[in-house]
């Protein structure tokens, strides 16, 4: 990786930071790294980044892409506002996928447990306010072929949510730190491909639900 552009990926939208690094075009594995920060993310954001690339080689990069959730307010937002800063600052791409598309790709492409199906719900509990669901599937002109056919929003209480009709496979959305962050690569090597722009002005923190709720 020492003079090719590279691309980075950044996911936090869990417990754990996970970074991706890949020269753009490589067919070959990409470098993952994770860090089960928890609340230490906002102090340890940047020399864990630091540690899968120095800050002198940030000028090798050629873009970018992050995780925008659903997830912890704090964590998803210090790592959508940081690949927003290095974007802007190196006249970069950016790209941003929400957490939930990540975890329907692992389950659906490469034969994974969901592959084939035409329609399916990743779904998380919140306590006390209802079910945060969405629902995915393929589609061969979506950007790394699967689409999310209804983003990610609260179905509150009390009434239970369930998928519109029993065809319709549902699975906990279950983040896997590092395996996601690979989805993300590959994500932004298809975008890459395409010469999608890739303004970061756009890409913002997903909250199916308000940071100041209940407060």
């Amino acid at each position: 990786m020492s003079g090719e552009p590279l691309l980075l990926a950044l996911h936090s939208s869990s417990e754990t930071l996970a970074v991706g690094l890949q020269p753009l075009g490589a067919t070959e594995a990409p470098s993952l790294a994770s860090f089960p920060l928890g609340r230490r993310l906002s102090n340890d954001l940047l020399p864990c980044l630091e540690e899968v690339l120095p800050a002198e080689r940030w000028r090798q990069l050629g873009r970018l892409v992050v995780a925008t959730g659903p997830g912890g307010f704090t964590g998803t937002r210090l790592t959508v506002v940081l690949a927003r800063t290095l974007a802007q600052q190196l006249a970069i791409p950016l790209h941003g996928f929400s957490s939930t598309l990540l975890i329907a790709r692992r389950l659906a492409l490469g034969g994974g447990p969901l592959a084939g199906v035409p329609r399916f719900w990743l779904t998380q509990e919140l306590p006390r306010r209802g079910t945060v669901a969405g629902a995915y599937g393929p589609r061969p002109e979506a950007l790394g072929g699967l689409a999310e056919l209804q983003a990610p929003r609260l179905f509150r209480m009390p009434q239970p949510w369930q998928p519109a009709t029993a065809e319709e496979p549902c699975r906990p959305a279950v983040v896997d730190p590092e395996a996601d962050t690979a989805e993300l690569l590959a994500l932004g090597q298809a975008a890459a491909a395409a010469q999608l722009p890739g303004p970061w002005g756009p890409v913002l923190p997903l909250y199916p639900t308000s940071p100041v709720e209940g407060l």
